[in-house]
């Protein structure tokens, strides 16, 4: 196979979305940060997909403007200790305050100017040759050279284990070589088949999504087992702008919240490594990473890939230790739990059997409701509520809140992806960090959750008596009505929320809620009356006497009343 090139710098390889045209285009890295402000959004193959390029774009960002300010000027606290901006100290006579300041004029400035500065172009070309898929040290890949060097010798590339098909890397399909995908988007042979540009893009998709069915390891002195992912390991959410410019801004966090004191980290991308082998001595120390730049470009794997001659690629894999979940607060885009057993914060991932949860039934996960709670934001929550005390963002901002989860099917062995889910929720960032403290909104939200999650306990309890009048399993039968329930709560609640505003009487707003909910808990009865059968309305007997159809009704509807009484105030 003839040498070639394909650099992510100027080759296209990003799918977005134009703002004007509303068409779906594929650009390069430079072309996307010199027009960023003109696209919608990223356009990906999967919405996890555009999460993984969003953090990689991130990362960029973060690396540009933690060293340089909106006028591409570098900070005057940081010191140039040789030719290569990789050997940047900070002056120890900085003071952090100013550094603060300086990095917050960084964020405003850009977000005031609409586009991003010279500099990330400057950068790029600065770095062309790590950006080359097909370089000496091919981009997100390591040579065969350093592959060998790395793993067991009965593992290296000529032994030809370790291998990963291209319809395994796809996350569309991830189909073994021992169990066929039946529902997937291609067929045959053409699951092994990727445009060039799409192979990047599932590239480092799999870097961030992986499952645990490949075997081969790097070689090291403690065992270890190959991890998932890590934005696997996540319940990920971030900010959503109406462009891609506005998302990337709303998520460039310059100011490091967690440590007022030391508000600056150096930032250093996977690839400004020295060397692939300098990266994997430091992740075989499996310390967190203390930048986000490294942690958006967190490698689960070393992978390298043999062309043959026709073109087609072979996939090598093989697994490097990662660094532990627990207390890894510097990751900003994920919710959090804390295990009361360990005292340890971890984040809260979505499973399987959570699916049908949407993500205003958590909104304590994602904003801290109570001083007293011992729940932990995310800390994309911590840099917005920065910018809006800072006043850098209007009160009346809408914020919109995304979710994107790629959840396994659960088994410990494969950890394959098994579906999707997508989720958002949009509150005006005067409510979401409300200033007052008398009336608080995000307590007033929680509580509001809390009496329509009591309502869903009732209309639950409603579902079971009709399975048990129709001799069904009452378990099944009533999960689902429950489910098609709050299905039909989802958009009218997330509606109510985005329409609140800072102004509000709280109760009147509240009010309004529970009319909406009372209507949809009467529409949903109504429904199952109209199917109801001959066995609905003659009922069974139970130890509390004669339970029908309209008994059922009308111990829901006693409820419901009890429930929603209005407020006095």
């Amino acid at each position: 196979m003839d040498k070639q090139t394909f650099n992510l710098t100027t080759d296209p390889w990003i799918k977005v979305i134009e703002r004007q045209t509303n068409q779906t285009r594929t650009v390069s890295l430079i072309e996307l940060f010199e027009h960023a402000q003109d696209y919608r959004q990223l356009a990906g193959e999967m919405h996890a997909q555009d999460l993984v390029v969003l953090r990689f774009l991130l990362a960029i960002l973060t690396t540009v403007y933690s060293r340089f300010d909106a006028d591409d000027e570098q900070y005057d606290w940081l010191i140039t200790s040789s030719d290569s901006a990789q050997s940047l100290v900070v002056d120890e006579m900085a003071d952090e305050t100013d550094i603060q300041k300086d990095l917050l004029a960084t964020w405003r400035q850009l977000n005031q100017a609409g586009h991003f500065s010279a500099a990330v172009t400057t950068y790029l070309k600065q770095q062309t040759k790590r950006f080359d898929f097909f370089g000496e040290r091919p981009f997100y890949q390591v040579t065969t050279k350093d592959y060998d060097a790395l793993v067991p010798k009965n593992k290296q590339i000529a032994a030809g284990k370790g291998q990963v098909a291209l319809k395994q890397l796809n996350r569309r399909i991830s189909e073994s070589n021992n169990t066929p995908a039946l529902f997937s988007p291609k067929a045959g042979e053409t699951k092994n088949e990727l445009a060039l540009d799409e192979l990047v893009r599932w590239v480092m998709t799999y870097q961030n999504f992986t499952g645990v069915t490949d075997k081969t390891k790097v070689v090291t002195d403690e065992k270890f087992s190959n991890s998932a992912g890590w934005p696997y390991r996540l319940n990920p959410v971030f900010a959503k702008g109406t462009s891609l410019f506005e998302t990337l801004m709303l998520n460039l966090i310059l100011v490091n919240k967690r440590d007022e004191m030391a508000p600056y980290t150096l930032q250093k991308p996977v690839w400004e490594y020295p060397t692939v082998s300098a990266y994997i001595d430091e992740r075989k120390q499996q310390l967190q990473p203390d930048n986000l730049a490294a942690l958006y470009t967190t490698w689960s794997r070393i992978l390298h890939i043999e062309w043959d001659e026709a073109g087609q690629p072979t996939i090598f894999s093989a697994g490097i230790p990662i660094f532990a979940a627990d207390n890894a607060l510097i990751e900003p885009m994920t919710t959090w739990r804390l295990d009361k057993k360990t005292n340890d914060y971890r984040p809260a991932v979505k499973g399987l059997r959570s699916l049908g949860i949407a993500m205003w039934r958590n909104f304590g996960q994602y904003v801290k409701v109570r001083q007293a709670d011992d729940s932990h934001e995310p800390g994309i929550v911590i840099w917005l509520r920065t910018l809006k005390e800072k006043e850098i963002i209007s009160h009346s901002k809408p914020l919109i809140l995304n979710s994107v989860a790629l959840i396994s099917d659960g088994n410990a062995t494969s950890q394959a992806p098994a579906v999707e889910v997508v989720d958002d929720m949009q509150l005006q960032a005067d409510v979401l960090f409300d200033p007052e403290s008398a009336d608080y909104w995000p307590l007033r939200i929680e509580d509001t959750i809390e009496l329509t999650q009591t309502i869903g306990t009732d209309y639950y309890h409603f579902a079971t008596d009709v399975g048990r009048i129709r001799n069904l399993d009452v378990r099944t039968f009533a999960n689902g009505m429950s489910a098609k329930f709050y299905e039909a709560l989802n958009e009218p609640f997330k509606a109510w929320l985005a329409d609140l505003t800072g102004d509000d009487n709280r109760e009147e707003k509240i009010n309004l809620w529970k009319q909406t909910l009372e209507s949809i808990v009467v529409q949903a009865v109504d429904e199952t009356l109209q199917i109801s059968s001959p066995r609905d309305i003659k009922g069974i007997n139970t130890e509390h006497g004669i339970l029908n159809i309209f008994t059922a009704k009308n111990r829901l509807m006693y409820n419901l009343r009890q429930h929603l009484k209005p407020q006095k105030g």
